[in-house]
């Protein structure tokens, strides 16, 4: 059952699980479950999907309770107040603050403004050699994205060459597989975490949390990152 984190009339807001899919995709013909058939079985009611996040990335995800709905919610998203948090792992010891203007090209070829905030909460270096080095850094960081593009913020750490834990194909291939070999750990560690919005119909200011998932929770002490 999937875990909700707010709803009325209007629409309903959940903690997606990493793994899941949004909806049906030709990309994953191997997936059987999704967050927007499991959603509407759940509630016994038809939903509409306001935005999406990556099948690899879990946390807040958005739906409308009609059609019309879905649009207005979708256009206050859209709105340069609304704020987005994610919290993410990543490799190496990252800036205290830094910000991204990178444009992005999408899966059908074309390229787009793409913009993200970024800032450190924890840093730590652990007695595991890699590589060359003999230990290893990561750090505990918040990302604000200002535009919504495909794997904006993957590809923003990536081209920063600070990559996501558990990232693939943006990632570090070699940081996955100590992570996998070290810890069996093989999620990635990015989480749409809060969102400060305005109601559709009222108005008001809502600001929703979603608690992380038991992977991550354990990696942030693990990694001695709490």
């Amino acid at each position: 059952m999937l875990q909700i984190i707010y709803q009325d009339e209007f629409m309903v807001v959940i903690n997606k699980p990493h793994g899941l899919l949004v909806h049906r995709s030709p990309i994953a013909a191997d997936a059987e479950e999704f967050a927007m058939q499991m959603l509407r079985d759940q509630l016994q009611q038809k939903v509409f999907p306001v935005h999406r996040i990556d099948r690899k990335t879990s946390g807040l995800l958005l739906f409308g309770l009609s059609s019309e709905a879905a649009q207005k919610i979708q256009s206050h998203l859209e709105n340069i107040e609304t704020q987005k948090t994610y919290l993410a792992i990543v490799r190496g010891y990252f800036p205290d603050e830094i910000e991204v203007d990178h444009p992005l090209t999408n899966d059908k070829g074309k390229t787009q403004d793409a913009f993200t905030s970024f800032k450190t909460l924890k840093r730590t270096e652990l007695d595991i050699p890699f590589g060359k080095f003999p230990t290893s850094r990561y750090s505990l960081i918040e990302a604000y994205p200002k535009t919504g593009r495909m794997h904006q913020i993957r590809k923003h750490l990536n081209h920063l060459r600070y990559p996501i834990i558990g990232d693939r194909p943006h990632g570090c291939n070699k940081q996955n597989r100590l992570f996998k070999e070290q810890w069996n750990m093989t999620t990635m560690l990015l989480h749409a975490q809060k969102i400060k919005i305005k109601h559709p119909y009222t108005n008001e200011t809502m600001q929703l949390e979603a608690p992380l998932f038991e992977t991550f929770s354990e990696m942030i002490s693990t990694l001695k990152l709490n």
